[in-house]
């Protein structure tokens, strides 16, 4: 297949790596140093699943020069998923799919808003990986795994052929959920309250599950979000919650979110989408958030000031 990936960081430079050390046609869309660093080194992935090295890769910062594509990967952060949704109009064609793997439940909603119903499929991942240096991802924890699926279920010879390519692929694991919605919700049960105690506490979450007080309101977080999810006709098991904390228990002790290590470096972040969404969310149909209300109210004035709208905080 022919991919295309829309943000070549640790999410997207890791999968797209994967897909193109398997075979596949993999054009990376990046920018700045990290473009030139591919253009003229590679890219190289170092990870705790088996090192990838590409000493040549497809890489332009002009999604317009690639042409229709079988698969556009959206790997940005959820702040700037509009923004790629206009940027990638070239890549899609009448047949082609986008695949979102952002934290959050809203993206798919974006950029159908923008591309249309067709194309967009429901999807996530989970991987704990960054970029290191220009050129370099290091991928740290976490066994990664992509869930995507049709937006309301059906099975279709188009993502049975998207999950075959990644079957292919070494260190990445490949499913479709019988429901992608369910499955999508549970992993932003979890690593929104991780974003949220990490955020907030600026300790990995091998502390703050440990610390009672800290994991009091880890606990608390996931209610909420099951809640909300509930709230959104989500059909959670009984034990969504139960399984939540399971994980966090057995994530790497070292463990941060994106958003946290965006958070504690002074730049933007995926608050909005996270911890703000469950208070939106929530709000929309009448269920109450005070956990994540005082978080997301908490770490706004940073976020905002990362983001120029008020002035820097020092």
């Amino acid at each position: 297949m022919k991919f295309a990936i829309m943000g070549s960081g640790g999410v997207g430079g890791y999968f797209g790596a994967r897909l193109a050390e398997a075979g596949e046609e993999v054009t990376f869309i990046a920018r700045g140093e990290h473009l030139a660093a591919m253009l003229n080194q590679g890219l190289h992935v170092r990870s705790i699943k088996g090192d990838v090295t590409l000493p040549r890769v497809q890489a332009t910062d002009d999604p317009a020069g690639v042409g229709e594509v079988d698969c556009v990967i959206v790997a940005v952060k959820a702040w700037q998923v509009r923004e790629a949704a206009e940027s990638i109009r070239p890549l899609v064609g009448p047949d082609t799919l986008v695949l979102p793997l952002e934290n959050g439940v809203e993206a798919a909603d974006i950029l159908a808003e923008v591309l249309g119903d067709a194309p967009v499929l429901d999807g996530l991942c989970g991987i704990l990986a960054w970029r290191e240096a220009p050129g370099r991802i290091r991928h740290a924890g976490v066994d990664p795994f992509v869930r995507f699926g049709e937006r309301d279920n059906h099975s279709s010879a188009r993502t049975a052929r998207l999950k075959a390519a990644f079957d292919k692929a070494r260190g990445v694991s490949a499913e479709i959920p019988d429901d992608i919605r369910v499955a999508q919700w549970s992993k932003f049960l979890f690593i929104c309250a991780m974003s949220g105690i990490g955020s907030i506490s600026r300790a990995p979450i091998g502390v703050t599950r440990q610390v009672p007080e800290t994991r009091s309101l880890i606990q608390a977080m996931l209610e909420e979000i099951d809640q909300v999810a509930r709230g959104h006709g989500v059909a959670f098991p009984s034990d969504a919650v139960a399984r939540a904390m399971q994980f966090i228990d057995a994530m790497p002790a070292e463990s941060t979110s994106s958003m946290q290590r965006n958070i504690l470096a002074g730049e933007p972040s995926e608050l909005e989408s996270q911890n703000g969404a469950v208070v939106r969310l929530g709000r929309s149909v009448g269920v109450e958030t005070p956990v994540h209300a005082l978080i997301y109210a908490a770490l706004l004035p940073q976020e905002l000031a990362a983001r120029g709208e008020i002035p820097a905080i020092r």
